[in-house]
């Protein structure tokens, strides 16, 4: 792993821009007055970490992000809490995500500290960015990208480290509101030895044919992706980790290689197994969540990502059918799992698990 000594150059930023009304936050449309950069050679390491104005990046059309697509990123949040603190939400843990995705798409590995350092940094930098609000926080969105001007198949010699910040607004404005999902046995999303554990783009622009037509036709909100061998395990939902609960134990497929390792995902297992209640990390197919509808035991389901948070499922669309999931309503364990999370989050209830950090 590289080990950045310098220290991060902060340049003035003249100007400011208006910040958007509670009303018009919108998820990802809005950006601040800054951004991180840092940049990697071969012969340099990674190097020159500093916060400059928000502006377009210069790229020459060669660089090779545009046509291998060596590119990953992450996204975590900052939240105000209500006596006017700062806090972010395991950014550890997307550090270390960020060097597993580095690793598969063979990009060399960023300092995990000093990705912390530089998110606390510019979200201090930008603190007057976070919107203020029930549910409203500062997405931040770290990612690396390929940018040597060179054709050829193979490892690109130089990369950019960027960080960009996007106020945003409550992402279930009235509440926790349940979604309709398309299970997909037609398109694949990953495959294990693939990238489905790294958070790629490419992952996710794999997706999108299948979202639009699950709109589109059957008027779903997310795709329910099933494994791409034999087209009958569960595996993510969306851009979400996806958990069943089925006579009072909660499934949740197991980590393969090809399901993206999701950290809501890991705090909500430690939760439930604080809570008592069983859960299972396994296969599970499609078949078993079906049997389960019918039989009267499949109790609520839930996808769970930083976004969202909890993301409760009120029915499935699978083979011509509608499944409906706890007749449409928002579960109990979704509402409790969601109410403790935003809790900590936003510093409302105790951090006995210390996952949260302040700015």
């Amino acid at each position: 792993m590289e080990k950045v000594q310098q220290s991060i150059n902060i340049y003035p930023c003249p100007t400011a821009k208006p910040k958007p009304g509670q009303q018009s936050l919108g998820f990802g449309v809005h950006f601040t007055d800054r951004m991180f950069l840092m940049d990697y050679s071969a012969e340099q390491g990674w190097h020159d970490p500093r916060i400059v104005p928000y502006e377009p990046l210069q790229l020459d059309p060669a660089s090779m992000v545009f046509h291998y697509g060596q590119s990953v990123f992450e996204g975590l949040k900052a939240y105000r809490t209500d006596d006017n603190k700062v806090f972010l939400f395991r950014p550890d843990k997307n550090a270390e995500r960020m060097n597993r995705s580095c690793d598969r798409l063979n990009i060399p590995r960023i300092d995990e500290s000093l990705f912390v350092e530089a998110v606390q940094t510019i979200v201090r930098l930008e603190a007057n960015w976070i919107p203020v609000g029930n549910g409203a926080s500062l997405y931040i969105r770290p990612f690396i990208i390929a940018t040597e001007a060179a054709l050829g198949v193979r490892a690109s010699n130089r990369y950019l480290f960027a960080i960009i910040l996007s106020p945003a607004g409550a992402y279930f404005g009235e509440g926790l509101k349940p979604v309709r999902i398309f299970v997909d046995d037609h398109y694949v999303r990953a495959v294990r030895g693939g990238t489905g554990h790294a958070k790629t783009p490419g992952n996710y622009a794999a997706t999108l044919k299948a979202q639009t037509e699950a709109k589109e036709r059957q008027h779903c909100s997310q795709v329910l992706w099933l494994d791409g061998i034999e087209r009958t395990y569960i595996e993510e939902v969306g851009s979400m980790n996806v958990f069943f609960k089925i006579n009072g134990e909660v499934l949740t497929p197991e980590l393969n290689g090809s399901i993206l390792e999701g950290i809501t995902r890991n705090s909500v297992i430690r939760l439930l197994k604080q809570w008592g209640i069983p859960v299972t990390e396994r296969k599970i197919a499609i078949d078993e969540i079906v049997r389960a509808a019918e039989n009267g035991g499949l109790e609520e389901s839930f996808g769970t990502g930083t976004a969202a948070v909890i993301s409760p499922i009120g029915g499935l669309f699978w083979n011509g059918n509608d499944i409906p999931v706890n007749q449409g309503n928002v579960g109990s364990c979704s509402q409790k799992l969601y109410d403790t999370l935003t809790g900590i989050q936003y510093g409302r209830l105790q951090d006995e698990w210390g996952w949260t950090v302040e700015c």
